[in-house]
């Protein structure tokens, strides 16, 4: 259920602190600003991968296998 913030446009999540540190870890030198940057980028991507299996059926056997081949032409696998 969501809950409506108290003010501004930004809640807090509390994460454990281990966690924390193995992700500014894997972060560092990656491009992204802070943890909180990167946690942010994550969420969005599945939320919006969410979203898109969301919106109608996966693709068959059959049209998986028409783009795997359509990509192995184009020289991508």
């Amino acid at each position: 259920m969501a809950r409506k913030s108290r003010g501004g446009d930004k809640v807090t999540i509390k994460i454990p602190r281990p966690l924390y540190e193995r992700i500014g870890q894997i972060i560092d030198g990656a491009g992204y600003n802070s943890v909180t940057e990167f946690v942010c980028y994550v969420l969005r991507d599945l939320v919006s991968t969410h979203a898109l299996r969301a919106e109608g059926p996966d693709y068959s056997e059959e049209e998986l296998e028409r783009v795997k081949e359509r990509l192995r032409s184009l020289g991508y696998l």
